[in-house]
């Protein structure tokens, strides 16, 4: 081998170029798609070193990701993107609304039912109870005063609570009265209001019947006594005077008056009809007749 002369070396170091030194290593963490196509891996055509970046594998697919789909949302001139997120909307919303309009719908519906049915079943009751109340009202009690009695009768001397001197009235008697009850499907519970004696407005006896109940279809006799112990008269019984020496001329008018009343319960405590009887009698006490019953079957009035 001989030694290069200066103008060889020199020659060879004009053709051939001078290398770069070597460039150092860049670390990307999120590129962006419009970065990454501008990115170049090789060599240049002029013999340029070549270029290397690299890149974390796991974070750069995950921010390039997110990168790319904040960069659909970003550009306006994407219209896919913004079309399928739209329609991803608009079907949640449709889903939301079908629901909640089903549910109204559906909970409407039942309590529109609801409703009904109890506005149907007041209807038909109320129907049902007047249909009852109503026939129930042609069974009225068949009330009749068969007799009266006067028992004992006398007029002594006396004097009232305040010491004031009177006659003295004590009187006993016994009424009776039929009572029938014609109703084919209930029972009655009946009761009455003291059944008085009156001598025009003075009240001279007084007696109360016992409360009872009459079943369907059947009848009974009541007797009631009336009577007054030690009742004052202050003269305002004419007929009486000169009673006490002859009780056998005695003649007294009287009137009884009472009021029966009856009371069914045809549907448990919601259908009651009633039954209100006010009974006037003429009675006439005579003084030869004691002990011996009086007809009233003609000088009763019902009212």
């Amino acid at each position: 081998m001989h030694a290069k002369s200066d103008s060889e070396v020199t020659s060879i170091d004009a053709s051939t170029p001078p290398r770069s030194p070597r460039r150092p290593l860049y670390y990307v963490q999120s590129p962006s798609q419009h970065d990454l196509e501008k990115m170049s891996y090789g060599s240049s055509p002029l013999g340029s070193p070549q270029h290397h970046y690299h890149c974390s594998p796991i974070h750069h697919s995950r921010e390039s990701s997110t990168s790319r789909f904040s960069a659909s949302l970003k550009q306006p001139r994407n219209p896919a993107a913004w079309k399928k997120i739209n329609q991803h909307l608009d079907d949640d919303d449709d889903d939301e609304n079908d629901d909640g309009i089903g549910d109204r719908g559906s909970g409407n519906l039942a309590r529109f039912y609801v409703v009904c049915f109890v506005f149907s079943f007041a209807v038909l009751f109320t129907v049902f109870s007047l249909i009852l109340w109503g026939a129930s009202k042609p069974y009225k009690p068949k009330i009749s005063i068969k007799n009266i009695a006067f028992e004992r009768f006398n007029i002594q001397a006396g004097m009232d609570d305040s010491g004031v001197p009177t006659d003295m009235l004590s009187l006993n008697s016994t009424v009776k009265i039929w009572f029938r009850n014609p109703a084919t499907f209930f029972g009655v519970h009946v009761s009455s209001t003291p059944l008085d004696l009156y001598y025009y407005q003075l009240k001279i006896a007084s007696g109360h019947m016992n409360k009872f109940y009459q079943s369907r279809k059947s009848q009974r006799t009541i007797v009631v006594t009336v009577g007054g112990k030690q009742v004052p008269l202050y003269g305002g019984v004419s007929a009486l005077s000169g009673g006490m020496e002859n009780y056998e001329r005695v003649t007294v008018p009287l009137n009884l008056t009472f009021m029966m009343r009856s009371r069914a319960y045809v549907l448990g405590r919601l259908v009651k009809p009633k039954f209100y009887r006010t009974i006037r009698c003429s009675v006439i006490l005579k003084g030869n007749k004691l002990g011996k019953p009086q007809n009233l079957d003609n000088s009763c009035v019902y009212h």
